[in-house]
């Protein structure tokens, strides 16, 4: 959840003006969303090691010129400073002493950027929608655009991915949103659409949490072969990537064994930690929705900026961006829709201040209310503290929901030793969270996949009895169940096709 350190690199390196704007727009979203969603996000520290001493003013003056840019107070979170060789050390002690080529640390510039969870984000927006009037429909896929005479989009034809039944939905405007794939949808409408997604491949590792501090993350922004390398806690993890390549829009990206060692490789260097391709406890590739302007006269480069462009049918794609400005790209989205269905007494968008499901309720003592009022026959505060921050920080002001279930249904067992989700968020998930498969719970509501696989394929049995009750499936239902998920998780231990032109992150 960032502006883009590098972004602002090449904003002043290059005198360019669209990239400065893209920083600033981004670090003014990241101060929303902190507000938005306070128990989804959260500030992280960041160290940028130096070791060369023209390092230390570059990358001061630069990570400064970065909190002005965000406002007042560092856009709401601390301000960078420059710590001592031995302070960085402290701060992080897996930090080398020395870097490639033997160059002692002289330092290192420490700056706050937010941290989220975001498949929790997207599912807490969803749920946000619902509670708004808006009717949500996951596993609903497009078939056909229904157009009129004049050829002008007018709904679509949507069948249910589950069942396979159909059904037309009239509008008055439709939007694409479909992040990668938003191209597969304009040649639905039009065969002959200008193509405007130049989807990336960027692949991360997760490592055990010793191998940072739970509150710090590094990142080098350079390294001598031009790669970026971050290394950031996360879930009790640390995330280590990424890369940058060409790729197809994938529904299941995977990564390859020559990216996973390419980011091993890249971290060795930074580490006093014998890094080991056996201490992966998850690889997982995600694809960048990079777009360009189908009516710009330039389409050499696609921007991390986003793009809202309305066809001759009237369709309307947004395409491109990054999390942070989610709600930016929506707002410019939806008043492109509101022009389009020639709204025009459409009252002004509130989605700047307007919280998230499961922020009411949430401070940050919230973990220990949940901790204290968990109670079992016999055992007051039954759980422990690790869960209950787990609880909290997922789940928000609902935690308490989910903790009841626990209670009242003796779900409060933990699905897999050495991570704190609970059986009851099986249950709450189906419920309460719109979860129709194993897949969803596994990496959707949870981030179990995402940080540690072989965990997660021990989870498995279990979240499949509970949602084979709450569902009423079938025998067969279930063993269909285990096979998509068994084939999801494949692709999290690595040993895909590498894709073409492997390059390190921009």
């Amino acid at each position: 959840m960032h502006g883009g350190v590098r972004y602002l690199e090449k904003a002043f390196k290059s005198a360019d003006v669209g990239q400065l704007k893209l920083v600033f727009e981004a670090l003014h979203e990241r101060r929303r969303l902190l507000a938005n969603a306070p128990h989804l996000t959260s500030e992280l520290p960041i160290m940028m090691p130096c070791y060369a001493w023209w390092e230390v003013p570059y990358f001061w003056a630069g990570l400064k010129a970065y909190d002005a840019v965000a406002g007042g107070r560092g856009g709401g979170l601390t301000r960078s400073r420059f710590v001592s060789a031995r302070e960085a050390r402290t701060r992080f002690p897996t930090l080398a002493p020395a870097g490639p080529g033997g160059a002692s640390l002289k330092g290192a510039i420490v700056y706050s950027d937010g941290q989220f969870d975001d498949a929790r984000l997207a599912l807490a927006l969803a749920l946000t929608a619902a509670a708004a009037g808006a009717t949500v429909a996951n596993y609903a896929a497009v078939t056909r655009l229904l157009k009129d005479p004049a050829g002008t989009v007018t709904g679509a034809v949507v069948r249910d991915e589950l069942t396979g039944a159909e059904t037309e939905v009239a509008a008055r405007a439709v939007v694409n949103a479909c992040g990668p794939f938003a191209d597969s949808l304009r040649t639905l409408s039009d065969p002959a659409s200008t193509p405007m997604m130049s989807p990336s491949a960027g692949v991360h590792v997760t490592l055990p949490d010793y191998y940072s501090p739970e509150g710090t993350g590094l990142i080098v922004p350079k390294t001598r072969d031009g790669r970026v390398v971050f290394m950031l806690p996360w879930h009790d993890v640390m995330i280590a990537g990424t890369t940058d390549a060409a790729a197809p829009a994938s529904r299941l990206p995977a990564a390859s064994e020559e990216e996973i060692g390419f980011i091993l490789d890249a971290v060795k260097e930074y580490l006093t930690v014998d890094v080991r391709r056996s201490d992966v406890q998850s690889a997982w590739s995600g694809v960048r929705p990079l777009a360009v302007d189908p009516t710009a006269a330039s389409t050499a480069s696609a921007s991390r900026d986003h793009v809202v462009a309305v066809g001759d049918d009237g369709l309307i794609t947004v395409a491109g961006g990054k999390w942070t400005t989610y709600r930016l790209m929506a707002e410019d989205a939806v008043n492109a829709a509101v022009a389009s269905a020639k709204l025009s007494a459409a009252r002004p968008g509130v989605t700047a201040a307007l919280p998230l499901v499961g922020a009411a309720g949430w401070s940050p003592a919230l973990f220990t209310e949940v901790a204290q009022g968990y109670t079992v026959p016999h055992r007051p505060g039954a759980i422990d503290t690790r869960v209950a921050k787990h609880l909290a920080a997922s789940y928000g002001g609902r935690a308490p929901a989910v903790t009841r279930i626990a209670e009242q249904e003796g779900l409060g067992r933990r699905l897999t030793r050495g991570h704190p989700e609970l059986e009851a968020e099986v249950a709450y998930a189906a419920r309460a969270e719109l979860c129709e498969t194993a897949v969803d719970f596994l990496a959707r509501r949870t981030r179990l996949a995402f940080t540690d696989v072989a965990a997660t394929e021990q989870a498995l049995p279990r979240v499949l009895a509970l949602l084979a009750q709450e569902k009423g499936w079938s025998w067969l239902r279930s063993r269909r169940e285990a096979a998509r998920a068994k084939k999801f998780l494949a692709t999290f231990k690595g040993g895909a096709p590498p894709p073409p032109g492997l390059a390190g992150a921009g």
